[in-house]
């Protein structure tokens, strides 16, 4: 009998997720920290933990809370970082992303979480989870810290697929308001375009089509549509959710890190100019250690795979404890809010409402008009 089981026979109400323990840079050590924090600050959360047995059993063993709520299961194999996805499809069998993605898949835990490889875990998630019906391209969502009421905007996508067509981007546009909703608690988001300016006539063609497609998807009411955006307007309070193909939203994405990054190098360095500087983040402390936490990138750590039937959170390669801890926190929201299912259900009335009114969106996608 596992200790999963036996909680269940206690009548506890848990969250079971599963746990790829070999992906990440810092091995599984980082991450069966990262659980050990989750598991201290929620007490209704249990894992599956896939890996080489031999090096997660002691690991769990000596976190005593952690191991009452953790089953392991043995995966020799691990999915390298350098490991093409192609490769991976046919060959990713018996590895631990692999075995995690199954876990969901046999309806043993509601989300899986893992620091692998990206194109592998994305590449696997469709091969053994399935995409939602309608669903062309799935997508990655990350939380982007901001001005808005709830702290951060969900942007999407940011590296799923570098391509992205009109429908695509209204589909992303669909799921983004549906994970604000669900992850942000936003009950009607704001949605914009990523585009080169807020022209109308800025934009290649395919901007210009999808302006016109998310413009009509609004009258159905799940968001509002603010149209056109520009780079500086992602961490503004302008809109809640911000539409991208996978080649944009993923520079965007790693150019947020790094400057992130040399913004806390520079407040360092400056503090440390002088005596008098040095006395200064002495009595600053407070604030400096809020805005680390503000626009550090652990704290918001994990991005969403969206359109697939299964919640799939892909951590930072290099998230340590912190960062897994706050993945696994976005996994839990989501199983609890039922996501995937509202998801599966948005998507299909927004294909029924498209095929209630063809001709209006084929005439708007063949004139370019957006409004």
């Amino acid at each position: 009998m596992t200790a999963l089981n036996n909680q269940a026979k206690a009548g506890e109400e848990i969250t079971i997720l599963s746990v790829d323990a070999m992906g990440g840079d810092l091995g599984p050590d980082a991450v069966v920290a990262g659980l050990e924090r989750a598991a201290f600050k929620n007490p209704h959360l249990g894992f599956i933990l896939h890996g080489e047995i031999d090096q997660l059993k002691p690991l769990v063993a000596r976190r005593t809370q952690l191991a009452a709520r953790c089953d392991i299961r043995d995966a020799k194999r691990v999915v390298s970082m350098t490991d093409k996805p192609s490769q991976v499809m046919r060959q990713g069998k018996g590895t631990s992303m692999w075995s995690a993605l199954e876990s969901v898949r046999d309806g043993e835990a509601t989300g899986c979480i893992s620091c692998g490889n990206t194109g592998a875990l994305m590449a696997l998630s469709m091969i053994r989870l399935r995409k939602l019906p309608g669903v062309n391209r799935p997508a990655i969502a990350v939380l982007w810290p901001s001005r808005s009421p709830q702290g951060f905007n969900v942007m999407l996508d940011v590296g799923a697929d570098i391509r992205a067509d009109a429908e695509d981007l209204l589909q992303y546009a669909v799921m983004g308001a549906a994970y604000a909703r669900n992850g942000l608690d936003v009950a009607k988001p704001r949605v914009g375009l990523l585009n080169v300016g807020t022209e109308e006539h800025k934009g290649r063609p395919e901007l210009h089509q999808a302006n016109a497609l998310i413009t009509e998807g609004a009258k159905f009411g799940t968001y509002k549509y603010h149209g056109f955006v520009e780079g500086g307007d992602i961490p503004k309070n302008l809109v809640d959710v911000i539409i991208t193909d996978g080649f944009t939203g993923n520079i965007a994405l790693k150019t947020g890190e790094g400057t992130a990054s040399l913004i806390g190098d520079l407040l360092k360095e400056a503090f440390k100019f002088s005596f008098f500087s040095k006395i200064a983040s002495l009595l600053a402390m407070s604030s400096l250690l809020r805005l680390g936490k503000r626009i550090d990138p652990r704290y918001v750590n994990g991005g969403v795979f969206l359109g697939l039937n299964g919640t799939v959170v892909k951590s930072h390669g290099s998230a340590d404890a912190t960062g897994i801890a706050a993945a696994v926190k976005l996994a839990f929201q989501l199983s609890q809010a039922d996501f995937n299912n509202e998801l599966a259900t948005q998507l299909a009335s927004t294909a029924s409402e498209a095929q209630d009114t063809p001709n209006t969106q084929a005439e708007m996608i063949n004139t370019g008009m957006d409004r």
